[in-house]
């Protein structure tokens, strides 16, 4: 009897060792994609809007509960020869255990619950190199900085501090099919310890409901023309959002006050944001979604604007095929962009996908882009 229980103990204790030097061993993990697009203007001269491949690499290295992340893209750009060439995106440290989240270094970090529409959702700016006609993950510009993160089952608490700042890229270039034109841009602010982002977000996990409230003392990432020039001020944002799921259907809701934002014009002013937005899960493979978010400035001629976003998904032929429309509604000024996509999967690695994005506008933000309608294709492979 003697014997069994030794043996019986020997079984529980050899894998709890093996596990604990699995834990403790070194793990890395490679993945990437390789992918290619090219997108042609429907409309005369017919040229080429976009033509650009790349290879997307990334590294994951852990040992216990820390660890770095790498990602980095290889592209070659037929049309803007500047940005062909090795792009960091993302590279930082990090330690995660059930409580406890501290990244360090150059990353992406997403707040609110907004679908592709920022209102709390402003560290990490955007690249509109490609205005909007690009995947809204590849928009999103990574910032360098620390990310703390203490969670409990019904509440989390972040603080983010950004010592350099980072912001929006524009085209400018007049050899870009999306330029704006050459519009002059003032400085960043300068790299001192007084121009740091900051701010926190606290989360709560109740039942039936998730709530979160956040503060941010940051810039407008997005140069606003005063005097002929795009210039960048200290602003503080303050904000809350909400999801709530009913049966079929997650109601989303946001909010966001701008305190001293810089308005057009150089004059500075409070501004409210507020969305609302609604997610149907309608079964058999369908999904549609639908928001409106409404910006509201204390002064000024055009006080209110309001920007809402549908989208309608379908998967088909055993999940091999996703079909989707997604759409930016300008409200203020009728104009529309509607991205529409059939995405289908060869195999696990494999998927070809073919688009057409629609713009049509008298006035208001898509206007410039009126005539920039084009359709376009893309394999994406990945490993």
């Amino acid at each position: 009897m003697r014997y069994v229980i030794i043996i019986a103990i020997m079984w529980c204790v050899i894998p709890l060792s093996v596990m604990a030097q699995e834990e403790d061993s070194l793990r890395v993990n490679v993945k990437g994609f390789v992918d290619t697009y090219h997108a042609v203007r429907i409309e005369s001269p017919n040229d080429w809007m976009s033509s650009r491949s790349r290879v997307r690499g990334e590294v994951t290295i852990e040992k216990g509960y820390a660890g770095a992340f790498v990602s980095a893209n290889l592209v070659y750009n037929a049309i803007l020869k500047d940005r062909t060439g090795f792009q960091l995106r993302e590279a930082y440290a990090y330690y995660s255990d059930n409580q406890w989240d501290v990244r360090a270094g150059r990353q992406i970090i997403t707040w609110g619950v907004a679908d592709a529409l920022r209102l709390t959702d402003i560290i990490s700016p955007m690249d509109y190199t490609e205005f909007l006609a690009q995947d809204y993950d590849d928009i999103r510009i990574p910032v360098g900085g620390l990310r703390l993160r203490y969670s409990r089952e019904k509440w989390s608490v972040e603080v983010v501090a950004i010592p350099v700042s980072s912001f929006f890229e524009l085209p400018t270039d007049d050899n870009n099919p999306w330029s704006v034109g050459p519009v002059p841009i003032a400085a960043e602010p300068a790299h001192k310890f007084h121009n740091m982002e900051y701010g926190g977000r606290l989360s709560l996990f109740l039942s039936g409901i998730d709530l979160s409230f956040s503060a941010l003392h940051t810039w407008n990432k997005q140069p606003v023309m005063c005097n002929g020039v795009g210039e960048y001020r200290r602003m503080t944002m303050l904000g809350a959002d909400m999801s709530v799921p009913v049966d079929k259907f997650v109601i989303r809701g946001e909010i966001a006050e701008y305190l001293d934002e810089l308005q057009a014009g150089g004059s500075r002013a409070a501004s409210t944001n507020a969305l609302v937005g609604i997610d149907w899960y309608a079964g058999n493979d369908w999904t549609l979604s639908a928001q409106y978010a409404h910006k509201y400035v204390a002064q000024g001629e055009h006080r209110n604007t309001g920007l809402s976003t549908l989208r309608i998904s379908k998967d088909l032929l055993h999940n091999t095929l996703a079909l989707q429309t997604f759409a930016y509604i300008d409200v203020t000024n009728g104009g529309v962009f509607n991205r529409f996509s059939a995405d289908y999967a060869l195999n696990d690695q494999l998927h070809a996908i073919l688009g057409f994005d629609y713009f049509h506008a008298d006035s208001g933000m898509f206007r410039i882009y009126d005539k920039n309608s084009e359709l376009w294709v893309k394999l994406k492979y990945s490993f």
